[in-house]
């Protein structure tokens, strides 16, 4: 039993140590002690109100009433900080000591106001040892509280709230449910905080390191590592940052997987951002300078926005009415497909049949939302080594991209394409609507590649040159080239047409020429065309092989990919084009089959004028060679007005009434 007493003697004793030990705790000079060095440490006042009572359990320490922070002289929305209490754990060492460590503080359902008035300056922005030390409860304390020294192994948040006002902007974020955790061994050393909350719905994570607490609260520039999850969305930042004016350098990656919670957490619209620029996957990573007038400097940065991966060096500043972004970038291969209206990745996904639009014969009627380019201006130098812009494929490619009010003038500095080039300029314009236009001159392109790949069309072969100048107006892209407008010219050297052999169709005047297999070999095409409500016009298109010479004139409609299209053709047998046939040919349909007809009324038409003229050429010879006979054997001379019959009737009347008048003589003289 002996063991038994002695174990309830040890216990009695413990007791005994323990309530002495809370009975030495200077509750109410450690609440004081606390604001005392608060107010030392920022300039501002922490009040506590009621009495601290000593605790044990958990912690042993003291534990307060209601406790304020004061706000900002020129703040609107009461104190900094609000919270039902606090409880401080002290170390029981000190408690025999000449400093007090306080070990804890808990921050009990916290309300925390953060402020920004109109020029920038935040109600968080402290002057440390600005003015005397606080009276009353703090100054009780006596010099003593000042020779103290606080150090803080572990401080927390629990169920907190941060409200955050903009008075700039009117912008409001209210963070719920916040929980923190802070560790500070040293008020001048390095302090370590984890922050988790709720805005909106949306959790948010918070880890970082300062190198210099004392520093950082005052706003001076300090090294600083911070992880954030924002919703879906990381942020990662390495370097110094300073608050007191917010400045920062340093390493950040940022992945803006969850584009909705940063807006809602900064207070912006989620931007629509297409396919290929940002639409699915955000991804940046560089060295980043934040200056004291706000601009943004990005170096040696990559970003990916979708398949498309950049790098280069950017600069965002925000002196207008948008931001500004300045950029110089390169690529490796871009996929900007959905600029217009196509798919944008292999194999369909993400084109118009997978957002939701219904598969439609001709151009895509998927709206073309270039809402994006709103947001900001920008002058950007973009190299890339190849471009997908759906309807066309461009090879190595240097460009200038200037945005102004949803404007953006794309000039080429060099643009290769289909084994030849491309100069001048494309707008894309998204004030009030969309609309396009380009003055392009194109040299030495492929042609079947390039008309395959903009209108499905592959039957003309060869290398051209084309100029055009061209407007259209819709948000889809069947609107779009349903309004086209302009003008231009084109060259086309030596090729072939497929489908089509106009020798042996002309020789033979048989269909049978038209089709897969055929095709009629050319040295040169020219004309020039005119563009209005989506259809092309040409009148003068000239055609010109071996043995065979053409003209065409008609309609190509470019909105409703169609032809109505008359080519007349002549095959020519001697070598000054004379001796050959002439048939006009009708070209009808839609690009994808066209249809190949003879028009055979203008043919006979034109044959029958032919032998007509030919049966008048003959009797109008016959009847020069008997008006000659006739003049030379009879005297018969037409006058003016007269045909050859009249005049012979004339001259056999003159000759009756001459034989008259000399038979009339002959009797008369007889007499």
């Amino acid at each position: 039993m002996r063991w038994v007493v002695r174990i309830v003697s040890g216990l009695i004793m413990l007791a005994v140590v323990m309530l002495g030990v809370v009975l030495l705790i200077p509750s109410r000079q450690v609440a004081e002690v606390a604001a005392a060095q608060f107010y030392k440490a920022t300039g501002r006042s922490l009040t506590i109100e009621g009495d601290a009572s000593p605790t044990i359990w958990p912690v042993l320490g003291v534990k307060t009433g209601r406790v304020t922070i004061s706000n900002a002289d020129w703040a609107r929305e009461g104190p900094m900080l609000e919270a039902q209490g606090l409880a401080i754990g002290v170390d029981m060492a000190s408690l025999f000591g000449g400093d007090l460590k306080i070990t804890k503080i808990e921050a009990i359902q916290p309300t925390i106001i953060l402020e920004r008035r109109k020029d920038g300056v935040g109600n968080w922005e402290l002057a440390v040892g600005a003015g005397p030390e606080p009276q009353g409860n703090a100054a009780a304390a006596g010099p003593d509280v000042r020779a103290r020294q606080i150090t803080l192994d572990y401080g927390m948040i629990k169920d907190g709230t941060v409200l955050f006002l903009d008075h700039a902007t009117g912008r409001r974020v209210t963070l719920r449910n916040i929980a923190a955790e802070a560790r500070m061994s040293d008020f001048t050393g390095p302090a370590v905080l984890s922050l988790s909350a709720v805005n909106a719905g949306v959790k948010l994570q918070l880890d970082g390191q300062v190198a210099q607490f004392d520093a950082f609260v005052a706003g001076r520039i300090s090294d600083l590592a911070l992880a954030a999850v924002i919703g879906g969305s990381s942020f990662r930042f390495d370097g110094r940052l300073g608050t007191a004016p917010l400045v920062a350098e340093g390493a950040l990656t940022a992945d803006l997987a969850d584009l909705a919670a940063v807006a809602a957490l900064t207070g912006q619209a989620v931007p629509a951002l297409p396919q290929g620029l940002g639409a699915a996957t955000r991804q940046v990573a560089g060295q980043i300078t934040l200056t004291q007038s706000g601009s943004i400097h990005l170096r040696g940065a990559t970003i990916t926005l979708d398949s498309n991966r950049l790098a280069g060096d950017m600069d965002l500043t925000f002196g207008g009415a948008r931001p500004l972004l300045t950029a110089k970038i390169a690529a490796g291969a871009l996929n900007l497909a959905a600029l217009a209206g196509g798919p944008a990745t292999p194999s369909g996904a993400g084109g118009a049949a997978s957002q939701g639009a219904a598969p439609v014969a001709g151009w895509s009627r998927a709206p073309i939302d270039v809402s994006g380019l709103a947001v900001m201006d920008a002058g950007v130098t973009l190299s890339a080594d190849s471009v997908d812009l759906g309807g066309a494929r461009l090879g190595r490619t240097r460009l200038l991209l200037s945005l102004e009010r949803a404007r953006l003038v794309i000039e080429s500095r060099e643009l290769r394409a289909y084994g030849g080039t491309v100069a001048g300029n494309f707008v894309i314009n998204g004030r009030g609507g969309l609309s396009v236009g380009g003055d392009l001159k194109i040299s030495g392109v492929a042609m079947q590649p390039l008309l395959q790949d903009v209108a499905s069309f592959d039957r003309l072969i060869g290398t051209g040159d084309i100029i055009v100048r061209f407007l259209g107006v819709g948000n889809t892209m069947a609107a779009i080239m349903t309004s086209l407008s302009g003008a231009g010219s084109l060259h086309f050297g030596r090729g072939e047409l497929r489908g089509l052999d106009l020798l042996g169709m002309l020789r033979t005047l048989d269909l049978g020429y038209v089709g897969d297999g055929q095709k009629t070999i050319f040295d040169a095409i020219t004309g020039t065309f005119t563009l209005k409500d989506g259809v092309l016009r040409n009148d003068d298109l000239q055609l010109g092989a071996p043995y065979v010479s053409a003209t065409g004139a008609g309609r190509v409609g470019i909105g409703a990919r169609d032809l109505d299209y008359r080519v007349v053709a002549s095959a020519l047998t001697k070598a000054d084009g004379s001796g050959g046939v002439t048939v006009p040919l009708l070209i009808t349909g839609p690009w994808a089959q066209p249809r190949f007809r003879l028009d055979m009324k203008s043919f006979l038409d034109q044959n029958l004028a032919d032998e007509k003229a030919l049966l008048q050429e003959k009797a109008d010879a016959e009847q020069a060679r008997i008006k000659a006979k006739l003049e030379k054997e009879l005297g018969i001379q037409q006058q003016e007005g007269e045909d050859l019959e009249a005049a012979a009737k004339r001259r056999v009347q003159e000759a009756l009434e001459a034989e008259a008048a000399r038979a009339l003589r002959r009797l008369l003289g007889g007499n």
